[in-house]
């Protein structure tokens, strides 16, 4: 059997989007433009500290912008690129894979 190596590109892909709360606040914002509160709130477990961090990094990545609207009290939004929003088929497999083979532990059908 052949050996076959990494692409460096998948694997720099796998290690960003394998980082915590990465790929659920890109999901998030699959939704559309939200504010922070909004992806702490749908995000419960998730502290503002790792999300701010997080979204500094996808911004960097290209993968998310951030708009500052000049209002009072100032209004930020995060959303997805067109880069972010390619994500979507690859999110989408993922979801229907787990919906076939993922079970769901009693404690978290709650949530």
């Amino acid at each position: 059997m052949e050996t076959q190596q990494l692409c460096p590109r998948f694997e720099r892909a796998v290690e960003l989007l394998s980082k915590r709360w990465t790929t659920l606040i890109v999901y998030q914002l699959m939704n559309g433009p939200q504010r922070f509160v909004g992806i702490e709130n749908a995000l419960p477990n998730l502290s503002g500290k790792v999300l701010s961090e997080r979204l500094k990094e996808l911004e960097e990545e290209e993968i998310i912008e951030r708009a500052v609207y000049p209002e009072k009290p100032v209004r930020i939004e995060y959303s997805l690129t067109q880069k972010g929003r390619e994500l979507a088929p690859l999110l989408e497999n993922i979801q229907n894979w787990a919906t076939r083979w993922i079970e769901v532990l009693p404690a978290l059908e709650k949530q």
